[in-house]
């Protein structure tokens, strides 16, 4: 990457001021996407609020249950990062919603030896805890661990392991089932029903929604299950990124909130106004079809944005940081090579916090199927010219 940084500074002698004629095109074509602005704001601004609510109610719904704790959603995803290429009515909004264990109850994460999976996985075993002393006290609660079984049946709510869990691991589908079975029942006392009809859309490992207004006009918001690692922000989530279902019981590892992290980071320390996002926006709506993913896209422009001082992401550089990302991913594509943002990242800010294993660990190169297929290699290559 930085070798690459090199070649680009010494072959891009050409100022920015000479490339006014394709920067009058690039900003015309990028109008259309500032024009959304406040709509889009306004709709992030209804989802909020739905799922405020929501997470408010489940309080007193669950208060005295030991299903998951749920905590706070997390905003992750292109719609909350500012930079989604897709129509006002196709922007799903994600958000992640974190598990917690309830009182007397612990998780402990074990890694997944399922073969196949495309990313690391891991299981989250549930164990009950004494509640009789220690940190989890309880006076108001029987212990799962010391009270007899009929005592425990005819008093207390059933244990975690009893309900969401297979075997003693927590089971991704159940848990899906229990929250949207929540979220049907608690709608009606949502402020917002008043305004939006809600539809449940059919899914296994989340919860997916389909907001109405009366006008016609949607909104698709989709929870995703979290578990998270640690202290870090990289949680384990329940929704894979491909077709190909894993067990119920495995949970794939996810970066989404350390990248949405990583974007308010320089939100907040980019000169203002910055064109990150626009160069985003185009490059994904350029890119649309291509064999080159959006994911490998945003994982070039999060690279680029460690390496170019962000001095230099002012809106005047819009043609210019254009052309880095589009040259720099046919590099990557020439090389097969296009390291992984999480793993093993020198360059790595320090507000990201990642656990240990990942911080050290080897590259994963996200165009190893192309090393492995030449053919889809050079397919690529020729999609990416023709943009």
């Amino acid at each position: 990457l930085r070798e690459w940084m090199h070649n680009r500074d010494s072959e891009n002698e050409e100022s920015e001021e000479e490339n006014h004629a394709g920067r009058n095109t690039v900003w015309s074509f990028s109008r259309s996407f500032q024009l959304a602005g406040p709509k889009l704001a306004t709709r992030r601004r209804v989802v909020k609020e739905v799922l405020r609510d929501l997470h408010h109610i489940s309080q007193s719904f669950f208060s005295n249950s030991f299903f998951p704790v749920l905590e706070p959603v997390i905003r992750v995803g292109s719609a909350w990062e500012g930079w989604s290429h897709q129509k006002e009515e196709d922007v799903v909004y994600y958000m992640f919603m974190p598990l917690t264990p309830p009182r007397g109850h612990a998780f402990h994460l074990e890694p997944d030896t399922t073969k196949g999976m495309p990313q690391r996985a891991m299981r989250i075993r549930v164990e009950l805890v004494c509640t009789c002393t220690g940190k989890q006290r309880d006076k108001d609660m029987l212990c799962f661990l010391h009270h007899a079984e009929e005592e425990l049946k005819r008093n207390q709510a059933a244990s975690l392991l009893h309900t969401l869990c297979t075997g003693p691991y927590l089971d991704v589908e159940k848990i899906a089932v229990w929250f949207q079975t929540f979220v049907i029942s608690a709608w009606s006392v949502v402020p917002q029903s008043g305004h939006y009809t809600m539809k449940m859309l059919p899914s296994r490992r989340c919860c997916k929604m389909k907001l109405m207004d009366t006008s016609g006009r949607r909104l698709l918001v989709e929870i995703i299950f979290g578990v998270q690692q640690g202290n870090s922000d990289i949680f384990l989530n329940s929704q894979p990124t491909e077709a190909r279902l894993p067990p119920s019981t495995t949970w794939l590892e996810s970066y989404a909130v350390a990248e949405a992290k990583f974007f308010r980071r320089v939100a907040s320390q980019a000169p203002h106004p910055s064109c990150h996002l626009k160069c985003l926006r185009l490059c994904a709506r350029v890119l649309e079809g291509s064999g080159c993913s959006i994911y490998a896209l945003k994982t070039a422009v999060m690279h680029l944005l460690t390496l170019i001082p962000l001095s230099e992401w002012q809106d005047r550089y819009l043609t210019l940081r254009l052309d880095d990302i589009l040259r720099y991913l046919r590099c990557c594509l020439e090389e097969k090579c296009l390291k992984h943002f999480f793993f093993g990242n020198e360059d790595m800010p320090q507000e990201i916090c990642l656990p240990p294993d990942l911080q050290g660990a080897q590259a994963v190169n996200l165009f190893q199927h192309l090393a492995q297929d030449p053919a889809a290699q050079t397919a690529a290559m020729r999609e990416l010219s023709q943009r």
